[in-house]
């Protein structure tokens, strides 16, 4: 089979989220399944300053964005066989952030990705390759569709390709005023109900939605939560009617890139068969982070970004609570600033006991996924959530809210003994979190029972083989759909 995977980021090259790392993983896998598949993004300014060897191409196309010719050039990398393309055009891409700075979003994204759509239709007939399946992401890629089905419905090349449309997170629509419509050479008939219009702009996302022949997003509970108005955020109605063409697929791991046998971060190698050099681990980043040494006492963290979706507030309103606990508390992340107040104050407070680290650090990350005991996610809303997979890999076991791709991978003492593999609660509270979090405390005092968990959770599969094998399934399935 013939994929194109067209996406705004992919891990090493660019990455501001899950969205990457599914880009960077799911390709590389179904290529090792026997499938001619590449990924096109843009050629972003922090490529180049990473240093990735990617060539310049002689393939570009013409795209006019408000009444003007923007340029697109072809450029090629790979990765352990798989072609990654990179569309670039310096007035758009060559900037410091991937879709705008801390001040806020680039005021013209419509124009950016706009373009970044009609460049990857126009060099599809300059790439030799004609995919059987667009497998699109995020609103970013919102308007192929629309144009597949609008300006080149008739066109014999695009005819019989295949969109799947995949939602990684509902909260971004890509909304933009109607004036977006001309300036990307939209007909005006797309402000409309039927098309892109959205309380009173246009959505690229539901141009996505309504135009793809098939959805999916990255976790079945996901998939049910978007269809309702209390996680649809606006978009239940149109997820509702095209439920039959939208499924739900868990996101997989790299289980060669997150491996505690192999990873050099860490002091100690160690695997389910022998815990040894996670208690060795433990130790180690006590005494880094300047926490009391000790095996007995649990650490719980969190590596995130700080941001309300992740459920910051509910720490912050339990964090007192949490503090007469007996247990180390250590965070990893930068986000909103209201957040990183809040926690830059709370380490001199409990010194010993806690250690907040406001920046982003891979190698400090796996460190603290190898000597955690718990893993903190108490996030409002996940589409999948790669931490927990992350912790379960290293034995720290997930301390989850029952939303999402959390609900999908995490399971309770509660609710199934025999196969709990971390510690979940429901309620959107304060409260609920520190009633999860004292069962766990009970658990982790009974070692044999504890240990019997963590060995559980390292050895599940969560590899990205059975979502790719998935993933197969939908792509023929929108072949078919396409193809009535």
């Amino acid at each position: 089979m013939k994929i194109l995977f067209v996406t705004s980021e992919a891990a090493p090259f660019a990455k501001t989220g899950g969205l990457a790392d599914v880009a960077g993983s799911l390709p590389l896998t179904l290529r090792r399944l026997g499938h001619d598949i590449r990924v096109i993004l843009p050629s972003y300014q922090s490529i180049e300053e990473k240093g990735y060897s990617v060539r310049k191409g002689r393939k570009s196309v013409e795209v006019t964005i408000d009444g003007a010719a923007q340029k697109g050039l072809l450029r090629q990398s790979s990765i352990d066989g798989l072609p990654f393309f990179f569309i670039e055009n310096r007035n758009y891409f060559n900037r410091e952030g991937l879709y705008g700075t801390e001040e806020g979003d680039y005021p013209d994204n419509a124009q950016r990705f706009g373009f970044f759509c009609r460049a990857v239709l126009a060099l599809l007939r300059r790439m030799d390759f004609r995919p059987d399946v667009l497998h699109l992401n995020d609103w970013q890629t919102g308007l192929i569709p629309v144009l597949l089905k609008t300006e080149f419905r008739d066109d014999p090349f695009y005819s019989s390709m295949g969109t799947l449309m995949t939602i990684h997170n509902l909260g971004y629509q890509g909304i933009f005023p109607p004036s977006a419509l001309s300036s990307l050479g939209l007909s005006p008939t797309l402000m409309s109900v039927e098309g892109l219009e959205y309380f009173g702009d246009i959505s690229f996302l539901k141009g996505g939605v309504l135009y793809s022949d098939l959805l999916s997003t990255v976790s079945e509970t996901y998939c049910r939560e978007i269809q309702t108005p209390e996680m649809g955020f606006g978009f239940d109605g149109l997820l509702s009617r095209r439920s039959r063409n939208l499924f739900g697929i868990l996101n997989g791991l790299d289980d060669k890139l997150w491996d505690p046998g192999l990873d050099s971060a860490l002091v100690s190698p160690y695997g389910a068969s022998d815990l040894r050099g996670k208690n060795t681990n433990k130790k180690m980043l006590q005494k880094e982070l300047g926490l009391q040494t000790s095996s007995g006492i649990p650490i719980v963290s969190m590596v995130t970004r700080l941001d309300t979706q992740k459920g910051l507030g509910l720490l912050e309103e339990a964090w007192e609570e949490l503090m007469h606990r007996d247990l180390q508390m250590v965070i990893l992340g930068t986000g909103q600033r209201k957040h990183m107040e809040f926690f830059a104050g709370m380490q001199d407070r409990f010194p010993g006991k806690v250690s907040i680290n406001l920046a982003f650090d891979e190698s400090l990350a796996r460190r603290i996924y190898a000597g955690s005991d718990l893993f903190l996610m108490p996030s409002l809303y996940e589409p999948c959530g790669l931490g927990q997979l992350i912790a379960l890999r290293y034995g720290a076991l997930p301390l989850v809210r029952r939303t999402g791709g959390l609900a999908d991978t995490v399971t309770d003492p509660e609710e199934n003994s025999q196969n709990a593999n971390g510690f979940s609660f429901k309620k959107a509270s304060g409260a609920a979190l520190i009633q999860a979090l004292d069962r766990a405390l009970v658990q982790f005092k009974d070692r044999r029972a504890w240990l019997k968990m963590v060995r559980r959770g390292m050895n599940q599969d969560f590899s990205w083989t059975r979502s790719a094998q998935r993933y197969l399934e939908i792509y023929r399935k929108t072949m078919e759909v396409r193809n009535v």
